[in-house]
């Protein structure tokens, strides 16, 4: 099969390298693709230095709709979903969550951290179905919901249908696995005001949805 990487990114080129260095030692991927949403900040460069095929969203539009230009982008029958900031990425992460798509076993697989730091092991066990690190296979996104319009409601829509559908679902472990918190990107009060628009967009879309 071929699996290609998604990434979608909105000013990350602190946090980016973490990412695509791991994905280079991974023969499983095909393509590492990054969707500089808006940047500003030099993502988008950083990120082809590093080999990663870039599509530069002119403004920024959002998590699912720079995931659905970066699908839109690749035939590959596998899509990896990886968040731009994550610390402590591993190859062996990745064979994980692609394991079971590999074995047939799943439709998509959901990372969740474990043994990180405790703030996003935390977030990830109270609310498991907005973990961002997973493995879809490319006709799960065919008749998806306007994703354009989900922003960082994508893992509810992407959640929602699993549930509905009655796909296989895996969870995956990821142990020492964490991510940059948005208070440590830009600062406590400029990253609590988006984190609270990161959840009235999460909200939105679970109230469509009705995702218990």
């Amino acid at each position: 099969m071929k699996v290609a990487a998604v990434i979608p990114a909105y000013n990350e080129a602190k946090n980016i390298g973490r990412v695509l260095a791991p994905l280079r030692e991974c023969p499983e991927l095909a393509e590492v693709i990054v969707v500089s949403d808006g940047s500003t900040d030099g993502t988008g460069n950083l990120a082809r230095k590093m080999g990663a095929q870039v599509i530069e969203l002119p403004v920024n539009q959002g998590k699912g709709a720079a995931v659905l230009a970066g699908v839109n982008a690749t035939t590959a029958e596998v899509i990896l979903l990886l968040d731009a900031d994550l610390i402590g990425l591993t190859p062996q992460h990745v064979k994980e969550l692609l394991n079971p798509i590999f074995s047939q076993q799943a439709v998509m697989t959901i990372g969740y951290f474990t043994s990180g730091r405790l703030p996003t092991d935390l977030s990830q066990q109270m609310i498991p179905y907005l973990n961002g690190q997973r493995a879809v296979r490319r006709e799960f996104f065919a008749n998806l919901p306007a994703l354009t319009e989900s922003k960082y409601g994508l893992e509810v829509v992407l959640s929602h249908y699993a549930r509905i559908n009655h796909c296989k679902v895996v969870w995956v472990a990821l142990p020492n696995l964490s991510h940059v918190m948005k208070e440590e990107k830009v600062g406590l009060l400029r990253g609590f005001a988006a984190r609270l628009r990161m959840y009235w967009q999460i909200i939105k879309v679970l109230v469509a949805v009705r995702l218990p």
